[in-house]
C-alpha cells in the first residue's frame, strides 16, 4: 500500500520558487521596455523540461555563478504561470482570457512541456471552439509556424476539418498568400477537400507567385529562370495536385501556361490519358478527391427559430468572421444551437441569466413588437474593434449608451462574475477594471448627465477611481475650474439631411427612382426602397460623352473597381440597359477569363415608352462575367454572361457601329431572362459607370441598416469599416 502526498509536495515546491537563497538561474522575459527577470534553480528546470536541459548545457555563467536565459518573446504574465507549473504542477485558467490560454499553450509547446500543451490544446478544442473559429486566420497561421509549433495535432485537425468543408475560408482570405508551406501542404493532402481541382491549382499558383516578389506580373515576360524559381517554390505542393481529374479545357487554358514547371512526362501522360484512358501512365495518379454535395443542412429547422432564417445566419456569421462578402448558404462555417426562446422558456430577465450562464460566443436575437425590426448583439467583439469604435470623435451615440455597451461587453468577457451586482466582491470589480483598462479612458465622462452619473456610473465607481469620481462632481459645481482627470472632447453628433445623390452624380441617363430600384436589386429586397431610404451613394467613374467611347478606356478607368453598375442608353430607343458586377474589374488578364459570382445581374429600366423594368439574375455563376485579355480590350467592353449584355465595337467606338448585343432567349444560358425584346445589335448614345457604395453620410442610413441587419448603430459602424 502506498500513501501519496502530492498536494503537500506541490505546496513545498511552490514555496521553493519564492526562496531566493539558493537560486542559480535568471530568466529574462518580455520585450526590452517591459523586461522582467525571474529566478529559478537549474536542477528543477533540468528535471522538469527537456528544453531547459538543453539551454543549461552551456556552462557559461556570470561572476556570481548565475546562468542567464533570455526569452524576449514570452510575456511576463505567461512565464509566471509556466514557472508555477514547473514548481507546483498546477495551472489555474478559470479567470484567464481565452487569448491568454491560447498564448500559454503556444509557449508551453515551445518550451517542450508536452503534458501542459496537450491539456490546454484539448481544453481549447472542447470548450472554446467558438473562439477558435472567430480567430480562425490568426490561429491557423500560427499553429503551422515551424519555429513555434511542432505538435498541436488536435488544433491542426480541428482547423483542417473546417477547411475541408469550407475551403474558401482560407483560400479566399486576405492573408492566404502568407500561409506557411506546411499548412498549405496539409490542406492539399486532404482527399475530401471540397473544391474543384482546377481551383486548387489556381490557388497553389497564386501562393507560389506571391512567395517570389521579383517574378514579372505578365506571364508572357517570364524567362526560363522565372519558371525554375516557381517550380522550386512549389516542389512540395505540385505532386499533391490531382491532375488527371482536370478537364481538357482547363488543362489547355490553365495548366499549359505553366507547362515548364510540370515536366514533359506529366504533360505527355495527361494527353495520353485523354486518348487512351485504359493504358497505364508513368506519372503518379493520385485518387480523385471525394467531393460530397449533401443537401444544405436545415440549420433553421435545427434552430427551430421563429425569428431568423438561413440568410440571417449567413450574414451574422460573416460579421463574426469580419468578411467583406457575405457567406453563401452552402459555406456558412457555423452551426447555431438554440439555448433559449422567450415564447417557450419565458420572458423573465432572470430566466435569461440562469439559462445563458457560462455560454460564450453567443447571439441574442429579439423581434420588436409592432415593427419588422430584428435586433441583436454579439458579445464576442474583439477588444481592438471596440477600442477603434470608442476612439471616434463622431460616433453617433449618446455617451451614456456607449458606457452601457462597454460595461456589457466587459462583463461578457468574464463568465465567472456574479450576475447580481450586489453580490460583487472587491476582486470582481478589479477583474472588470483589468478587462476594461484600455476602454475606460476613452469614455467622455464629462458629457454624461448628473442623473446618469448617479444611476449608471455610481454602481461601478470602484472601477473609475476616486480622482475621476471627485472631478465629475467638481465639474458640475465649478465648471470653469480645471480638473486633474483627462477631459476628452465631446463627440460630434450630427444630423445631416439625406444628400441629393443624383445631383452629386450629375447623371444624364438615370434618375432617383432608377437608383432606388437598382439598390433594391443589389440588396435582394422584395420591396423597392423609398427615395429617402436608399442606403447607397453612387460615385461616377466614367461617362462616355466625357471620357470617350473606346472599349480600352473602360478597362483602363474601371480597373480595380468593385461593386459597380454599368448603364447604357440605346441609340434610337428609350431603352436603358445595364449590369451589376460585385467583383473587381481586372484589365491584366493574359487570356479571356470567365469570372464566377452568384450576385451579378443585368437589367432594363423603365423609361419613356418602356413601362416596366426587367431584372435578370445570373443563373450559371461560373460564367457570370467575361474579362478580356489586353488585345481583345480594344474591341470589347463589359460583357455579362454569354453576351446577354455586352458593349462591343470593331471600330473602337460604341456609338459608331452596331456591335453591342443582348442575345435573345433562344441563346441565353447564363442569366435568367432576356432584357431586350429583339436580338438586333445596337449602338449607344451614352454610357456611364458607377461605384455603388454604402452611404455613411447620414443617420437615416444607419437606422435602416440597424433594422435590416440586426446590430446597434455604433457596432454596425465599425463592422462596416
Amino acid at each position: 500500500m502506498s500513501f501519496k502526498f502530492f498536494d503537500k509536495l506541490s505546496q513545498d515546491f511552490s514555496e521553493l520558487l519564492d526562496d531566493k537563497k539558493e537560486y542559480n538561474v535568471v530568466i529574462e522575459v518580455d520585450k526590452e521596455k517591459n523586461k522582467k527577470s525571474f529566478t529559478s534553480h537549474s536542477v528543477v528546470l533540468r528535471y522538469r523540461s527537456t528544453y531547459f536541459t538543453k539551454e543549461l548545457e552551456n556552462p557559461a555563467t556570470n561572476e556570481n555563478n548565475f546562468k542567464t536565459i533570455i526569452k524576449p518573446n514570452i510575456s511576463a504574465q505567461i512565464f509566471e504561470i509556466i514557472l508555477k507549473y514547473i514548481y507546483g504542477g498546477i495551472v489555474t485558467i478559470e479567470n484567464l482570457e481565452t487569448k491568454i490560454i491560447y498564448e500559454l499553450m503556444i509557449v508551453a509547446n515551445e518550451l517542450e512541456f508536452k503534458e501542459l500543451s496537450e491539456k490546454l490544446e484539448s481544453y481549447l478544442v472542447e470548450s472554446k471552439a467558438s473562439w477558435l473559429r472567430t480567430h480562425f486566420s490568426r490561429v491557423y497561421h500560427s499553429i503551422f509556424d515551424s519555429n513555434k509549433c511542432n505538435e498541436l495535432k488536435g488544433l491542426k485537425q480541428f482547423y483542417n476539418d473546417i477547411i475541408t468543408k469550407h475551403p474558401n475560408l482560407i483560400f479566399e482570405s486576405e492573408d492566404f498568400t502568407s500561409l506557411q508551406e506546411a499548412a498549405l501542404i496539409s490542406i492539399l493532402e486532404k482527399d475530401n477537400l471540397q473544391l474543384e481541382e482546377i481551383k486548387i491549382w489556381d490557388y497553389v499558383i497564386k501562393w507560389g507567385i506571391a512567395q517570389n516578389s521579383t517574378l514579372p506580373r505578365n506571364l508572357e515576360e517570364w524567362s526560363e529562370e522565372n519558371f525554375k524559381t516557381l517550380k522550386t517554390t512549389l516542389q512540395q505542393c505540385l505532386p499533391l495536385i490531382r491532375y488527371f481529374y482536370i478537364s481538357e479545357k482547363d488543362i489547355w487554358e490553365k495548366l499549359k501556361p505553366y507547362r515548364n514547371i510540370l515536366g514533359m512526362q506529366l504533360w505527355d501522360d495527361l494527353f495520353q490519358h485523354r486518348i487512351f484512358p485504359n493504358q497505364p501512365v508513368k506519372s503518379l495518379v493520385l485518387p480523385e478527391r471525394i467531393i460530397s454535395n449533401p443537401e444544405l443542412p436545415q440549420r433553421i429547422n435545427e434552430l427551430i427559430s421563429t425569428i431568423i432564417n438561413d440568410e440571417h445566419v449567413a450574414e451574422i456569421s460573416t460579421w463574426i468572421d469580419r468578411k467583406s462578402t457575405i457567406y453563401s448558404l452552402a459555406n456558412v462555417p457555423y452551426k447555431l444551437q438554440l439555448i433559449l426562446r422567450g415564447s417557450k422558456d419565458g420572458f423573465q430577465p432572470k430566466t435569461f441569466w440562469n439559462m445563458y450562464n457560462g455560454h460564450a460566443g453567443t447571439v441574442v436575437i429579439a423581434k420588436v413588437a409592432g415593427t419588422d425590426e430584428i435586433l441583436g448583439d454579439f458579445t464576442s467583439l474583439q477588444e481592438a474593434a471596440l477600442i477603434s469604435i470608442l476612439e471616434k470623435d463622431n460616433l453617433q451615440l449618446e455617451e451614456i449608451k456607449i458606457w452601457d455597451y462597454v460595461i456589457k461587453w466587459g462583463i461578457a468577457q468574464n463568465s465567472t462574475l456574479p450576475r447580481n451586482l450586489e453580490e460583487w466582491s472587491e476582486e470582481n470589480f478589479k477583474t472588470l477594471k483589468t478587462t476594461l483598462q484600455q476602454c475606460l479612458p476613452l469614455i467622455r465622462y464629462f458629457y454624461i448627465s448628473e442623473k446618469d452619473i448617479w444611476e449608471k456610473l455610481k454602481p461601478y465607481r470602484n472601477i473609475l477611481g476616486m480622482q475621476l469620481w471627485d472631478d465629475l462632481f467638481q465639474h458640475r459645481i465649478f465648471p470653469n475650474q480645471p480638473v486633474k482627470s483627462l477631459v476628452l472632447p465631446e463627440r460630434i453628433i450630427s444630423n445631416p439631411e439625406l444628400p441629393q445623390r443624383i445631383n452629386e452624380l450629375i447623371s444624364t441617363i438615370i434618375n432617383d427612382e432608377h437608383v432606388a430600384e437598382i439598390s433594391t436589386w443589389i440588396d435582394r429586397k422584395s420591396t423597392i426602397y423609398s427615395l429617402a431610404n436608399v442606403p447607397y451613394k453612387l460615385q461616377l467613374i466614367l461617362r462616355g460623352s466625357k471620357d470617350g467611347f473606346q472599349p480600352k478606356t473602360f478597362w483602363n478607368m474601371y480597373n480595380g473597381h468593385a461593386g459597380t453598375v454599368v448603364i447604357a442608353k440605346v441609340a434610337g430607343t428609350d431603352e436603358i440597359l445595364g449590369g451589376y458586377n460585385p467583383l473587381a474589374w481586372d484589365n491584366s488578364r493574359t487570356q479571356d477569363t470567365y469570372m464566377e459570382t452568384n450576385d451579378s445581374f443585368i437589367f432594363s429600366l423603365k423609361n419613356g415608352n418602356i413601362q416596366n423594368s426587367i431584372l435578370s439574375r445570373v443563373k450559371n455563376s461560373c460564367y457570370a462575367l467575361l474579362y478580356y485579355n489586353s488585345y481583345n480590350q480594344n474591341t470589347y467592353g463589359p460583357c455579362f454572361g454569354n453576351y446577354e449584355f455586352s458593349l462591343r465595337s470593331d471600330v473602337s467606338d460604341f456609338t459608331k457601329d452596331k456591335q453591342c448585343w443582348c442575345i435573345g432567349s433562344s441563346y441565353t444560358c447564363y442569366y435568367e431572362r432576356r432584357i431586350r425584346t429583339t436580338n438586333e445589335k445596337f449602338s449607344i448614345v451614352d454610357y456611364e459607370e458607377f461605384d455603388y457604395n454604402y452611404d455613411d453620410s447620414g443617420v437615416e442610413w444607419e437606422n435602416i441598416l440597424s433594422k435590416r441587419k440586426g446590430l446597434n448603430i455604433a457596432f454596425l459602424q465599425q463592422l462596416r469599416r
